[in-house]
């Protein structure tokens, strides 16, 4: 890494890659990439974006190429077993988004139906260390079978018997004849950085960006709540607000019984909450989304 600026990796292309640009625009970084190309500058904060092979970014992050990394928990936790000893990256911030699941599925009318149906079986897979280790932790004897892709029909050409692969929807599993028996790993994205102090400079970037980001996902949860409440109704009223915990309480100009009650909900706000509070006696809600946050 260059000793003034601090360098991320992404995913070059896919969901993925698409929504971590998206939380790095959120945050207010402009990243302008060229067809294929692979290095872009970061006018705003001395950040440099690198895009490769998502399975590339833990060992890129582990070796110091890199001082942060966003990438699939999936690939992470695979990389990290693989090679214990000498691996270097740690999990800094759950980003919430591209979510999936290892799961293990078999044929729909086959005999396998429970993990421990899988003994004595061979199961196929791009991800030989998390299905080992779920084995293990069972003491499930089963036969990991290697694959670096189209593990899903595995089954119909009679190399496996059942799969342990990544499950969004369901849809694959379905048009292959696959039942979902149980999960491995639930997966998201996560930020990952070294798992050692790096310079001052990087360490620098690496607070400034991880304040902008954790303000990014605050506001996406949150919302900004207005009402009107009656004096004797406040405490009932502020006791429904979800995920609150200071709201500012306001005297209402010309209602000397009533006040205006604004508040950050840190928690979704249902249709359900807003009739509870009605039903409470407060009227004039009105809920906002809020697009930036910093405490």
């Amino acid at each position: 890494m260059r000793q003034d600026r601090l360098c991320i990796a992404l995913q070059k292309s896919g969901r993925l890659a698409e929504e971590s640009l998206a939380l790095l625009k959120a945050c207010g970084l402009h990243i302008a990439r060229g067809k294929d190309q692979l290095l872009v500058r970061v006018r705003e904060i001395p950040l440099d974006v690198l895009f490769v092979r998502d399975d590339d970014i833990p060992a890129f992050v582990s070796r110091g190429v890199c001082g942060l990394g966003i990438v699939g928990e999936n690939v992470f936790q695979e990389r990290r077993l693989e090679d214990s000893s000498g691996f270097h990256a740690t999990i800094l911030q759950r980003l919430g988004f591209s979510a999936c699941r290892l799961a293990l599925a078999a044929p729909e009318e086959g005999p396998i139906t429970t993990p421990e149906t899988l003994a004595g079986k061979t199961v196929a897979t791009t991800y030989p260390h998390l299905l080992g280790a779920f084995l293990r932790e069972r003491h499930l004897d089963a036969t990991v079978l290697t694959m670096n892709g189209s593990v899903e029909v595995a089954p119909r050409l009679k190399i496996a018997d059942a799969i342990c692969d990544l499950v969004a929807s369901g849809a694959t599993l379905a048009a292959n004849g696959l039942r979902e028996i149980t999960t491995v790993l639930n997966s998201e994205a996560l930020l990952i950085r070294p798992d050692i102090p790096l310079s001052p400079a990087h360490e620098s970037v690496i607070t400034r960006l991880l304040t902008r980001i954790k303000g990014t996902l605050q506001a996406e949860d949150s919302k900004y709540i207005m009402l009107h409440a009656p004096r004797d109704h406040l405490a009932a009223i502020t006791a429904l607000l979800p995920g609150c915990e200071s709201p500012t309480v306001l005297p209402l100009q010309g209602s000397p019984d009533k006040v205006a009650v604004h508040a950050v909900c840190r928690e979704t706000v249902f249709w359900e909450t807003m009739e509870q509070l009605k039903a409470a006696g407060a009227s004039s809600i009105l809920i906002l989304p809020i697009e930036k946050m910093m405490g």
